[in-house]
């Protein structure tokens, strides 16, 4: 027996954005954005007890699965549209003129699903009078999300739709007083609790990191890629920071040191670029920058964790709108202010895209080699292949402690050169780089190369190689992903 809550689009498109800013459909619909149309949906009935203790009791149950069709997202470029008139309390105010009105920029990202019917289940058995008064308020659901989003919704009981997704967003207990808490200062509500994603169930081996990262985006300041391990490293000492000066403080997992201070034997918290690479006309900007943690890891749901990010936060007027405040991190050395971003807008930030399932994967940062070169160069014909076959076991080595189980490598073909479209090089030989890659002062003296590394069946990303590994080099692109199966 499931609670399941049908919404049928009638227009057959969804009008909502997965962030106030992002340019991308929030679909399905998820279950923050459906409670709050059953909530405002209450707000116009009058606010009946009956209805407030079924939206209480709602808020209470897990997470629903969500059963809906793939579609088609509508682009979503930035119009400039005029605010809400000002309540300024005099008369003649000239900006309620038309010629005078001011413009913000707005998106109207659109999801067109395939089938407009959606439905979310929850494993729960209600009484009866909460599931009268829950289909009450859903029947006056007129539309969620967008106001263009017209829905006819309904509640009922019975068999949980065949196939069905993880949410990616949920409420929890004391949501409904939240919103009133928002609605009564006259601001938007903040997003539901994020839900921790299921673990894969294929037998494809896994990489030691995390696909599930945490995306900052570079909002003000620019640096080249070829710094961004300085940027990576002054990030992850951030984090450090806000856990305080108490010794012992800092979870290895996090610093990358044991409680003696010897090395961790384990995984420990990366940190990477995200760059426009890998694309037709690639320039290899950098965009933002990643926290990625091990494989496994519930850091980024950790308390301490958040706690320690949001004390290194700061407060700052929102360029696009002047009546908001934004939380940014400001990394003082490499002048980026970053803000997160849950969704990100551009594919070129999206940790799925290092997530891929694929055999054949190629760096988009340099790997650092774990150790120095052993083959010396002499006068010799054969000591340049004997270097090149000692940098490919190298290679090869650090894939295979990157995805423990992992078939047989087929083939490693490292060069100076990335296969990576707009990566650069590993040196500078050439009037289009003018300065080689900045790395911290730890492994300077090692070796770099790009690679292209191939293994005998697929493995699942993201492939992160070599000592440089938590400061964002030996980051690797799948050259053939697959679609999870």
């Amino acid at each position: 027996m499931a609670l399941v809550l049908e919404i049928d689009h009638l227009l057959g498109v969804a009008f909502a954005a997965r962030g106030a800013e992002s340019a991308l459909p929030d679909w399905p619909p998820q279950p923050d954005r459906v409670f709050s149309a059953l909530v405002a949906a209450w707000g116009a009935r009058g606010e009946r007890a009956d209805e407030r203790i079924a939206l209480e009791w709602l808020e209470k149950q897990p997470a629903p699965r969500i059963a809906a069709s793939p579609f088609e997202a509508r682009p979503a470029p930035i119009s400039f549209v005029p605010p809400n008139d000002p309540v300024t309390g005099k008369s003649g105010d000239k900006t309620v003129m038309p010629a005078l009105r001011r413009r913000q920029p707005r998106r109207f990202p659109a999801a067109l699903p395939h089938d407009p019917l959606v439905a979310l289940a929850w494993e729960a058995d209600p009484e009866a009078p909460v599931l009268e008064a829950l289909d009450a308020l859903a029947r006056d659901v007129a539309y969620v999300g967008h106001s263009a989003s017209l829905t006819r919704c309904r509640f009922r009981t019975g068999d949980a739709p065949g196939e069905t997704q993880q949410a990616r967003r949920a409420v929890y207990e004391g949501r409904l007083a939240e919103l009133e808490r928002a609605f009564g200062r006259g601001e938007r509500p903040a997003a539901g609790a994020f839900v921790r994603p299921e673990p894969r169930r294929d037998d494809t081996p896994e990489s030691i990191v995390s696909p599930d990262w945490m995306v900052f985006e570079i909002v003000a300041g620019a640096i080249d890629l070829r710094a961004a391990p300085l940027a990576c490293k002054e990030l992850i000492k951030l984090v450090m920071s806000g856990y305080g000066a108490v010794e012992g403080a800092v979870p290895t997992v996090v610093s990358g040191h044991e409680a003696d201070g010897a090395p961790a034997k384990d995984a420990h918290l990366a940190a990477v670029p995200l760059a426009n690479l890998g694309w037709q006309y690639s320039d290899g900007g950098t965009m933002g920058l990643a926290l990625a943690p091990p494989r496994g890891s519930d850091l980024l749901f950790d308390q301490d964790f958040l706690m320690a990010l949001a004390k290194r936060a700061e407060e700052e007027r929102d360029p696009h709108d002047e009546k908001k405040a934004r939380r940014v991190l400001k990394l003082g050395e490499s002048g980026l202010t970053l803000i997160v971003r849950a969704d990100a807008d551009r594919a070129s930030m999206r940790p799925e895209r290092y997530a891929a399932r694929a055999r054949r994967w190629a760096t988009a940062t340099p790997i650092v080699l774990d150790r120095h070169f052993k083959t010396k160069l002499g006068k010799g014909r054969g000591d340049g292949a004997a270097r090149q076959d000692e940098i490919e076991a190298l290679v090869a080595e650090a894939a295979r402690r990157a995805v423990p189980g992992a078939s047989a490598i087929l083939r490693v073909v490292a060069d100076r050169h990335a296969a990576i479209r707009g990566a650069p090089p590993t040196t500078a030989r050439g009037p289009q780089w003018t300065r080689g890659w900045r790395v911290p002062e730890s492994f300077a003296s090692r070796p770099m190369t790009h690679a292209v590394i191939e293994f005998a069946a697929p493995v699942r990303g993201p492939l992160i190689l070599g000592a440089g590994r938590h400061a964002g080099l030996g980051l690797c692109l799948p050259l053939d992903a697959e679609r999870a199966p």
